[in-house]
């Protein structure tokens, strides 16, 4: 059976549960939630496994906070045995307009400190990510600010959208492969 670990990043804790930074553990939280799972504490991390259609997926969600992210995901790749294609980190981006989706298959930090963890510990830049944009409206200096804030109601009401097609997404980069779901999911 092939395996896929789903990384969702955030940060641990009733405070930044609501927060932009936090997108990545609301998009696996749901991800679990429509295939009846739910997460366990475990090493390092908050963990869950979903079968769908003959393939695995291990959804995590570190709980070392977003900027030491990169052992929890070190850990559980080789724990589970999974191959660095079949990692899939899910984030926050604040260089993308709300809601929009960019799956890459390999890429840069782009200044966010949990890929940049990622890239650290696992001494490579060659795994794929999914980006999903919170919007950059924040002033000069307010951006840890901005993304540690809580939703607005506007954005609030439009996320349960954005969040089904990244469930979408998600079932897509395991039973599809990433080129198909890059094709598919880009700029959506």
């Amino acid at each position: 059976m092939k395996k896929f670990l789903i990384v969702g990043l955030g940060n641990p804790g009733l405070k930044y549960e609501n927060t932009r930074h936090n997108i990545g553990f609301q998009i696996v939280n749901q991800f679990a939630k429509i295939n009846d799972a739910s997460f366990e504490s475990d090493k390092l991390a908050e963990i869950c496994k979903i079968r769908i259609k003959g393939r695995q997926f291990i959804c995590i969600k570190p709980q070392t906070f977003m900027n030491l992210s990169g052992k929890a995901v070190r850990y559980w790749l080789q724990k589970e045995n999974i191959a660095l294609e079949h990692l899939l980190v899910i984030t926050d981006d604040i260089n993308i307009d709300f809601g929009t989706i960019r799956i890459k298959s390999k890429g840069s930090d782009g200044g966010h400190n949990g890929l940049k963890d990622i890239q650290d510990i696992l001494n490579t830049k060659i795994y794929p990510r999914f980006r999903f944009g919170v919007g950059s409206d924040f002033g000069k200096g307010q951006q840890v600010n901005y993304v540690l804030s809580e939703w607005t109601a506007e954005e609030a009401e439009a996320l349960a959208k954005r969040i089904k097609t990244c469930m979408e997404a998600i079932e897509s980069f395991g039973l599809a492969g990433i080129n198909n779901t890059m094709n598919q999911f880009n700029g959506k």
